[in-house]
């Protein structure tokens, strides 16, 4: 039966190590697998319990979201357009601002940043880092203000005004909203804490997440295959 392959025992005092574990077990990617056709958090839980597994929700989200994490950075890219937009994340009761770039054809987020500040600077930051990583010489950036062509002037990139294509991320912004419940709230704990849950998504996203507008491949798969 599902449920005694999904059954694990363990003992209490190894409890927090345990749900720190990455290793894919039954359980571990059955709920990963849930999260990926589109069940919530809460929602996988609740699966779960129904068919007799009993787990916290920080050990559901640790499974979906460090299982993704594979140690692997997203492969190098020469995307011909990319998506760049920043959105505000409340952390110990204080603003920032979370970049992020999404190649429009492959789906793969090229990067994502946290600063404590938005603007004309990080936004210049936040490019030069991803001209680091992608081969951006054929790139042409799609962009919703004036502060980003400036930022594109400065490094010599491409870009222009787009207010339909660029859409793509912010859908993924909802996305990451959706999934990620601290979002609603004000995070606790350092920015190095949340940056990394960022990429622990960014790495489930890029190489977990079947993407149906890419006929249910990952991005990855599309750009590696």
């Amino acid at each position: 039966m599902l449920a005694d392959l999904l059954s694990e025992c363990f003992a209490t005092d190894l409890e927090e190590t345990w749900e720190r574990e990455r290793t894919a077990t039954p359980v571990r990617a059955f709920a990963v697998q849930l999260h990926a056709t589109g069940c919530s958090l809460r929602e996988t839980k609740e699966i779960l319990r129904l068919l007799g597994v009993e787990r916290s929700h920080q050990a559901v989200w640790q499974w979906v979201h460090r299982l993704a994490d594979s140690g692997h950075n997203p492969p190098e890219a020469k995307p011909k357009r990319v998506a760049v937009d920043e959105t505000a994340v409340k952390i110990n009761g204080e603003w920032s601002w979370l970049y992020a770039a999404i190649d429009t054809e492959t789906k793969l987020i090229l990067d994502v940043e946290l600063f404590g500040r938005h603007g004309t600077d990080p936004a210049a930051a936040f490019l030069h880092r991803l001209s680091e990583k992608h081969d951006l010489s054929d790139t042409v950036f799609l962009v919703d203000g004036y502060g980003y062509q400036t930022a594109l002037s400065r490094l010599g990139l491409s870009g222009r005004l787009d207010y339909v294509e660029r859409n793509l991320i912010e859908k993924w912004f909802h996305t990451l909203e959706m999934r990620v419940d601290r979002f609603h709230n004000s995070w606790v704990g350092s920015h190095g804490s949340v940056r990394e849950c960022f990429i622990q998504f960014v790495q489930y996203y890029n190489f977990q997440r079947p993407h149906q507008a890419l006929d249910g491949r990952t991005p990855v798969e599309e750009v590696t295959n």
